[in-house]
């Protein structure tokens, strides 16, 4: 016992620096579930180990908020969505669109045929993207495809032209029900000068957020934002239960 008690540090500490296991890549969790239906958009996976889905069907759900603190993965959440929908759908079923003020992070998903595009927010191409997406959603009664707007960041979004702002507010409240998907990540810390588009999102999914005032003022205390794994572990309200789920490798 007295061995023990002086070696439970360094076996306390070789715990610690235990690395994380690694998650499974997201072609080997696709590939395990099956065929799913056409019109589920994948998002990860949920703490009872089923997948994730979101019904692109049926457009109660509305526009979907990702908020967390730098790093908690909000743009891998996105890019796990991308390239699920590569490996889940044909583009004549669902294509998707990126808006970004970091292009370079999107290297590589030129090769998903469903990609329409990566717009940087920093361009007449992302308020020209924004514009033929409401055009195409003003004008869909009948189509079964739907559209993905995956945008990295509401604030940079905010500084587009009168216009393009005008189509994203229209997007975020009539899209979903004319199949086009906004999919818009936010770092809490800019709540404050956002409140107006806050109300716009009936889903809001929460990835690690250490300020217990700020998950409070999201009406999210009880979810317990600080123990999600940082960058993988995600959380959204499900009536009156919070469900976790996390994201495959797509490395």
């Amino acid at each position: 016992m007295e061995a023990f008690t002086e070696l439970k540090p360094e076996i306390d500490a070789a715990h610690r620096l235990a690395p994380v296991p690694a998650h499974p890549s997201l072609d080997q969790v696709l590939s395990e579930f099956g065929a799913m239906p056409n019109e589920a958009m994948f998002m990860g996976i949920a703490s009872d180990g089923l997948p994730m889905l979101l019904n692109l069907h049926d457009a109660v759900p509305g526009p979907l908020l990702i908020m967390g603190d730098a790093g908690a993965g909000k743009t891998n959440l996105l890019q796990v969505i991308a390239q699920s929908a590569g490996m889940m759908h044909q583009p004549s079923n669902l294509q998707f669109g990126v808006v970004t003020n970091h292009p370079g992070e999107w290297n590589g998903v030129e090769k998903i045929p469903n990609n329409v595009g990566v717009f940087p927010l920093y361009t007449n191409s992302s308020e020209e993207f924004i514009l033929s997406l409401a055009s195409w959603a003003h004008g869909n009664k009948t189509s079964s495809q739907s559209v993905l707007l995956l945008l990295d960041d509401l604030e940079a979004a905010t500084n587009l032209d009168f216009d393009a702002r005008q189509n994203l507010r229209w997007l975020l409240l009539r899209g979903p029900a004319r199949r086009v998907w906004p999919i818009v990540t936010l770092n809490p810390s800019r709540l404050d000068s956002l409140h107006p588009w806050l109300d716009l999102f009936r889903t809001r999914i929460f990835g690690s957020i250490k300020d217990e005032d700020t998950t409070h003022r999201l009406k999210a205390r009880d979810a317990n934002l600080r123990s999600l794994n940082h960058g993988t572990e995600f959380a959204l309200r499900e009536g009156d239960q919070w469900l976790r789920f996390w994201l495959p490798s797509i490395a």
